[in-house]
Order: C-alpha cells, then sequence, then structure tokens
C-alpha cells in the first residue's frame, strides 16, 4: 500500500509543472503556508499576477466543477468540519485550477475546499494556475481523490472507465497515468459490470469490494442481486457468502415477493445508468420494475443541484 501511494506522490508532481521539489530524506519538510481567511468583501479584486510562491487569489464566483470529477457525493459532515477548519486557520493549501475561457477558472485539484469557501461566503480564494490539457485535468483530479481516499469503489471505476472512454487509453496506460497497477484498474472496472442495484450497495459502501469479487463468479445476474440483498439482510461476511455461492445454498432462480429480471433486461437498465450518470455528471440509480419504476439523481449541494437542472433543460 505504501508504494502505491508513492507512486501515486510522483505521478501528481509530475503532472503539475512547478510543484515543490522532494525533501532529500533525512530533511525536515518545511511547513506549509497558510492562507487566512479575510470575511467577504462587496467587490472582489482582480486577479493578479501569480505571485513568487506560484499562487495568486481568484474570484470564487469565477471557478468551475471539474466535469472529470469522479467523485458523485460530497458528505455534508466531512464539508462542515472544513468549513469550520477554515474559518479558525485559514486555507492550508490552495486548490488547483486552469483558465477555461471568458475570464472563467476550471478546477483540477480542492472542490471540497472551494464549495467551503462557497459555504462562508468568500470572494476570493488562493488558488495554483497551471497550463493542463484535458487529459492531463482528468488524471489530477483522480489522483487528488484516490490520495485522498475520498472515492467509494464505484467513483474509483467510474473515474478509471472515464479517462480510458474519453482519452482512448489502453488499460495499461490509464494505470501508469495514476500511478496504479494494470490489474488494479482491471479489478476496479470489473465492478461497473455488476448491476445498478449492487453499484448502489458498493457506493454506499454497504457492500464490501470482496463481497463484490465474489458475486462476479456469480453468472446469473438475478441470483448475484438476491445474494447482495441476503448479504445485507444476514449481515454475511465474504468468506460466508462464498460458502453460500459454492454450495448453492439460497441461490433460487425465484424468491417469494420477488421478480425474475431477465439479463438482458438488468443489463439495459445498467446501460441507461451509466449513460444518464455520464451525461448529468451526477450518479443516477434506476429502480425498475414490471409496471413503474424511478430514478434516484444523486447532488451534493446547491450548486450541483442548479447544474444538473441546467444540464436537463430546467430552470434553477
Amino acid at each position: 500500500m505504501a508504494a502505491g501511494k508513492s507512486r501515486l506522490g510522483r505521478g501528481l508532481g509530475a503532472l503539475i509543472s512547478g510543484g515543490a521539489a522532494p525533501v532529500p530524506g533525512g530533511a525536515p519538510a518545511a511547513p506549509p503556508p497558510s492562507f487566512p481567511v479575510h470575511p467577504a468583501v462587496a467587490t472582489p479584486p482582480a486577479p493578479g499576477p501569480a505571485a513568487a510562491h506560484g499562487f495568486q487569489e481568484i474570484p470564487v464566483q469565477l471557478v468551475d466543477p471539474s466535469p472529470y470529477q469522479p467523485r458523485r457525493e460530497i458528505h455534508s459532515a466531512p464539508l462542515g468540519e472544513l468549513v469550520e477548519s477554515i474559518r479558525a486557520e485559514g486555507l492550508l493549501q490552495p486548490v488547483v485550477v486552469r483558465r477555461a475561457g471568458d475570464g472563467r477558472y476550471q478546477l483540477i485539484a480542492g472542490e471540497r475546499r472551494w464549495r467551503a469557501f462557497q459555504q462562508l461566503k468568500l470572494k476570493t480564494i488562493p488558488a495554483r494556475v497551471i497550463e493542463a490539457t484535458d487529459a492531463s485535468s482528468a488524471t489530477l483530479t483522480l489522483i487528488e481523490n484516490l490520495q485522498r481516499e475520498g472515492l467509494n469503489p464505484i467513483e474509483e471505476a467510474y473515474g478509471y472507465a472515464s479517462l480510458i472512454r474519453d482519452f482512448d487509453l489502453t488499460q495499461e496506460q490509464a494505470a501508469e497515468r495514476v500511478g496504479r497497477s494494470r490489474p488494479t484498474v482491471a479489478n476496479a472496472l470489473r465492478l461497473l459490470t455488476l448491476d445498478g442495484e449492487i453499484q448502489g450497495y458498493l457506493a454506499k459502501e454497504l457492500l464490501s469490494v470482496g463481497h463484490a469479487k465474489v458475486l462476479l463468479g456469480v453468472e446469473s445476474v438475478e441470483q448475484r442481486t438476491l445474494l447482495a440483498r441476503r448479504v445485507l439482510e444476514q449481515g454475511l461476511s465474504v468468506r460466508a457468502l462464498e460458502d453460500v455461492v459454492q454450495s448453492g445454498r439460497g441461490i433460487r432462480a425465484r424468491r417469494r415477493g420477488v421478480r425474475a429480471v431477465p439479463e438482458a433486461e438488468a443489463a439495459a437498465v445498467a446501460d441507461i445508468e451509466k449513460r444518464l450518470t455520464s451525461h448529468l455528471g451526477a450518479r443516477v440509480s434506476l429502480r425498475h420494475s414490471l409496471k413503474r419504476g424511478r430514478i434516484i439523481i444523486a447532488y451534493a449541494g446547491n450548486d450541483d443541484l442548479q447544474r444538473i437542472l441546467q444540464k436537463l433543460g430546467l430552470e434553477g
């Protein structure tokens, strides 16, 4: 695990030009600069040239979230803690952005910090403005989340899938970009072959990746779903689930009160979920039955909701 994190660190530093040089072994690391938080002012100052340390103040309202952000949900409790920390201590690590045209900026790293500044109603935020291609921006955004361990397994898998799809990469190339092994990326991508209901359990961390690996060995989509529900109902460990699968106990084509879902139908529902998630930039889940269903769209705060409404062509 330590080696993996080291590889991630080198990848991030290599992609952000002008990053701090690594500290030689045994040398004490200099403390990061602290950026004090100032009360909101009526008119934010125009962003000036970058200072010697590479940072500048930019208007919070001119920053847009990254379209490559793999994280679908930002939990309110940790964000609230970050808000209070910034209020008390200032910002220890500026956000990283790139210019997006029309005087605006696009986030590469630091979405939670940016959202905290929005909640604090601050006008400007310390930022490092870098030059980055779409591919580099997507890679950096994913790496930051992997380093902070802020992604659930499904978000991580979608992050890899987006890199591969949007920039025509192989699994090997995507793995190299983010400093992970190819098997790690390949195993994560396999999670996306599970149906939407099971992906939802993984995203909410109701099921572990270990459970998911066992379920991937079950050919029937319906049986996978029934087993996943059984894990939740009975609190089965990964080992207990393996025993159930190997023995065939509790795996039935139908269960009282549960309709057997054809594999083609389940695959179609999963495909719709993936396309809606990609289009809206938000986690979308479908709950489908014979006569009715629900579409569930996850969003992180009012700003994210307004963005989704605009995507849908609706007034905020």
